[in-house]
C-alpha cells in the first residue's frame, strides 16, 4: 500500500514571495536564511541532505563550511527502501530527494490556513478582511451582547505583549481580550483561572457565528494563558482554532487522513480522522509514531514550534534549535520508511524572526519529496503549494 506524509514546518519560509510588498514585507524576508545567518549556522545534515536547506536559499559553500552535505553529494537515507522492502544500502544512488521553492498564488492572506489550504488545491482570489485599526465598534459590540460582558484590547497586537499589558485587568474584571495581527484573525485570550477553557471555546464559537461577511474573518482563534501581574502571564497549550469551512478539497477526495496539530481544525476536521489534538513538536512526534503504526495511508502533520515559539518571538536562536531538534526527529523518521512510502517537507509562509515585525512574512517555501521519482533533483521555483498535493495524490492513486 502506498503511503503518504506530508509535514509542514509552519513558518519556515524561503524567501520574500514576488508579491511580498503587497503584504506588508517590503524587506525582503527570508525565514530560514536569516535564521542561519544569526545562528551561525543550523547543525541540521538531514535536512541538508534533503536538499531543504539549499531550497531556504542557503548555498553549498555554506553548507560545506558547516561540514553538512549538499543534496547532490549526499547519499541516499540509510533507511530508504528499495522495491523489495529492504532498507538501501547508503551506496545506492537511485534514490533521492527533489526539492525546491513553492511560490505562494493565493491572494487569501499569508498564515497557516491559506497555506495548508492552497497545499490541497484551494487558491483564493481575493483577500481575507484585516483589521489594522482594530474591529468595527458594531461588531465589537454584537460579540458582547452575545457573551453578556464586556471586551478589553480590540486592536492589532502581539499575542504575548497584549496578554502583559491588560492581564491584570482582565483578572479583574473577567473581561476577555480581544485582539488581531496582520492576520484575518479574531482572537480571544482569557487567564484559565478567570475564565474557564471550555467556556473561551463556547466564546470563540459565538464569535465564529458573529463574524459573518463583510467581516468574515479567516479563523477565530482561543488564546488561554496562565500567569500574574506580578510574575507575568504566559500563553498555555489550550489554543484552539476556529476557521471558516473550506471549499472542497484534496483532503475531501482522499478521506480518511490522519492529521497531526493544528491541520485538522484548519479544514474544520472534515476529510480527518478522529485523534488526539498534540499542541507542540515534541507531541507532534509522538503521535507521528503513532500514525505510522496505523493503517492510515495519508498523514498530514503541522510542526509549530518554529513559528509559535520563536518566529512570533523574534528568537533567532530558539529557531534555529528547533530546527536542530526537528532534524534529529527527521533521521529517525527516515530510518522508519517503507516500501511505498512518499515524504514530503514543506512549508506554510514565512515568519522571519529577524525583522522587526512579529507578524508572519508573505515568502517562498521549501519542498523537499523523496520516495517520489519522477521528481529528483533541483527542481528550482514552482508555482503554487498546490504541488505538493499534488505529488501526495499521484501517489496515492499508483497501486
Amino acid at each position: 500500500m502506498n503511503r503518504a506524509i506530508l509535514i509542514v514546518l509552519d513558518g519556515v519560509g524561503a524567501g520574500a514571495a514576488p508579491d511580498a510588498a503587497e503584504f506588508g514585507d517590503p524587506n525582503e524576508p527570508s525565514t530560514l536564511l536569516h535564521v542561519w545567518e544569526a545562528a551561525g549556522g543550523i547543525r541540521a545534515p538531514n535536512l541538508a541532505a534533503a536538499g531543504f536547506l539549499s531550497a531556504g536559499q542557503i548555498t553549498d559553500d555554506r553548507l560545506r563550511r558547516a561540514g553538512l552535505p549538499t543534496p547532490r553529494e549526499a547519499a541516499p537515507p540509510p533507511g530508504s527502501p528499495d522495491e523489495s522492502g529492504s532498507p538501501a544500502s547508503p551506496s545506492r544512488g537511485e534514490a533521492g530527494w527533489g526539492y525546491g521553492r513553492l511560490k505562494p498564488l493565493s491572494k487569501g492572506g499569508k498564515d497557516s490556513v491559506t497555506g495548508h489550504w492552497e497545499m490541497m488545491g484551494i487558491v483564493l482570489d481575493e483577500p481575507f478582511p484585516t483589521y489594522p485599526n482594530g474591529f468595527p465598534i458594531k461588531l465589537i459590540k454584537e460579540f458582547e451582547k452575545r457573551i453578556e460582558r464586556q471586551t478589553l484590547g480590540n486592536r492589532a497586537a502581539s499575542g504575548t505583549q497584549i496578554i502583559q499589558e491588560l492581564g491584570g485587568l482582565h483578572m479583574e474584571t473577567g473581561f476577555p481580550i480581544v485582539y488581531t495581527s496582520a492576520d484575518s484573525v479574531f482572537q480571544i485570550a482569557c487567564h484559565e483561572e478567570i475564565v474557564a477553557v471550555e467556556l473561551l471555546y463556547e466564546m470563540c464559537g459565538i464569535a465564529r457565528d458573529v463574524c459573518i461577511p463583510p467581516n468574515g474573518v479567516q479563523r477565530v482563534i482561543a488564546r488561554p494563558f496562565v500567569g500574574s501581574p506580578e510574575a507575568g502571564f504566559t500563553r498555555t497549550d489550550g489554543r484552539k482554532d476556529f476557521p471558516l469551512p473550506p471549499p472542497r478539497n484534496l483532503v475531501d477526495e482522499i478521506g480518511d487522513v490522519f492529521g497531526i496539530g493544528v491541520v485538522p481544525e484548519l479544514f474544520c476536521h472534515r476529510g480527518f480522522r478522529e485523534v488526539p489534538r498534540t499542541q507542540s513538536n515534541p507531541e507532534h512526534v509522538k503521535t507521528m509514531w503513532t500514525a505510522l503504526e496505523s493503517d492510515a495511508r495519508f498523514i498530514f502533520a503541522n510542526f509549530e514550534d518554529f513559528d509559535m515559539r520563536y518566529g512570533h518571538r523574534n528568537d533567532a536562536l530558539g529557531f534555529a534549535r528547533c530546527l536542530e531538534e526537528f532534524d534529529s526527529f527527521l533521521g529517525e523518521l527516515l530510518e522508519m520508511l517503507r516500501a511505498g512510502d512518499l515524504l514530503v517537507l514543506t512549508a506554510d509562509h514565512g515568519n522571519d524572526p529577524t525583522d522587526e515585525s512579529t507578524d508572519h512574512s508573505r515568502e517562498f517555501v521549501p519542498f523537499a519529496a523523496f520516495g517520489s521519482p519522477e521528481h529528483e533533483g533541483d527542481l528550482g521555483d514552482v508555482d503554487g503549494f498546490a504541488f505538493a498535493g499534488e505529488i501526495v495524490a499521484r501517489h496515492l492513486r499508483k497501486q
